[in-house]
C-alpha cells in the first residue's frame, strides 16, 4: 500500500508511517504501519489499533497488551506468508 499516516507522540512530535495492512480480527480493525524514515533505528512494524475518540472520530491506540499484539501480530504474518505482494 502507499498510503501514509501521520502519527503525533506524546511530546506533540509527528512521525510518518506507511500503511502495510488492515487487519479485522475478533471484532476489532488493526493498522499494520512501516516507519517512513530513519528516525527509528527498526523496520519493525508498527501495530494500532482502532478506536472512536471522544469526538465520535476514528483514531489509531497503541495495544498495551502483550497478548493481543502478539494475536494480531500472528495473524498478519499468516496473511502475509500467503500473499505474493509481501514476498521478496
Amino acid at each position: 500500500m502507499d498510503e501514509l499516516i501521520t502519527l503525533i507522540d506524546e511530546e506533540g512530535m509527528e512521525h510518518q508511517f506507511a500503511v502495510e495492512a488492515f487487519l479485522d480480527l475478533d471484532d476489532e480493525k488493526y493498522a499494520v504501519l512501516l516507519p517512513v524514515c530513519d528516525e527509528y533505528d527498526t523496520d519493525e512494524a508498527v501495530i494500532m489499533r482502532f478506536g472512536v475518540d471522544e469526538n465520535g472520530e476514528e483514531v489509531l491506540y497503541d495495544i498495551d497488551s502483550d497478548e493481543e499484539w502478539e494475536k494480531v501480530a500472528d495473524a498478519y504474518d499468516e496473511i502475509s506468508a500467503e500473499d505474493d505482494r509481501f514476498q521478496n
